[in-house]
C-alpha cells in the first residue's frame, strides 16, 4: 500500500489511548483500531478532520505516502 498509516506514533506522542480517541472522535474503537493497523481502504474526511482536531495534528502527520518500487 501506497499510504502509510502514522496514527499510531501520533497517539503516543499525544499520550493519548485508542478508546479516549475513538469516544473523542465519534467513532468505534474497532474502527479506529482498523485504521490504525492500516486495514482500511479509505477515511472519510470528517473523520480524518476529527482525528486531527482531536490530536492537534496535520493529516500528513498520521497519514504519508510511501511510493511502491517494482
Amino acid at each position: 500500500m501506497a499510504i502509510e498509516i502514522k496514527l499510531d506514533l501520533v497517539m503516543v506522542q499525544r499520550k493519548i489511548k485508542l478508546t479516549d480517541l475513538a469516544e473523542k472522535v465519534g467513532i468505534s474503537v474497532t474502527n479506529l483500531s482498523l485504521l490504525k493497523t492500516g486495514k482500511v481502504k479509505g477515511i472519510r474526511f470528517s473523520t480524518l478532520e476529527a482525528i486531527c482536531r482531536e490530536l492537534d495534528c496535520q493529516p500528513g502527520d498520521v497519514l504519508e505516502y510511501v511510493p511502491d518500487f517494482v
